[in-house]
C-alpha cells in the first residue's frame, strides 16, 4: 500500500522570478502606484519587494507614513503568496477606515 502522503506526483518547484511578477500584478491591482521596487499610496509606501535566495523578500509597512516601519514577510511558496496578498489587502482596509 503506497504512504498516504504520496499522491504519485510532486508539486513544481517556486519560481521567484514569476511569483514577483503575479504580487506586482495583484498590487497594482490593488490601485497601489509601483514606484523603482516598492508600491505607493498616496505617495507613501506600502511595499517594497526583492528577490533573494530563490524566494520574493517584502516589506510592509506597519503605518501610512512617510518613513513606515517595516515588517518582512518571505514568499517562498504559492500559498506565502496569497498571505502576503491578503495581509496588504487587510492594511489597505484599516487605513482606509482609519483615515
Amino acid at each position: 500500500m503506497p504512504d498516504d502522503k504520496d499522491f504519485g506526483f510532486a508539486l513544481p518547484a517556486f519560481d521567484a522570478d514569476n511569483a514577483l511578477v503575479q504580487v506586482r500584478r495583484s498590487l497594482r491591482d490593488l490601485k497601489l502606484t509601483e514606484r523603482g521596487s516598492g508600491f505607493e499610496l498616496k505617495g507613501k509606501a506600502v511595499v517594497q519587494l526583492a528577490v533573494a535566495d530563490g524566494a520574493v523578500v517584502a516589506r510592509l509597512a506597519r503605518r501610512l507614513a512617510l518613513t513606515p516601519e517595516w515588517d518582512r514577510q518571505v514568499v517562498r511558496n504559492g500559498a506565502d503568496q496569497r498571505k502576503l496578498l491578503d495581509e496588504v489587502r487587510r492594511r489597505l482596509e484599516r487605513w482606509q477606515r482609519e483615515d
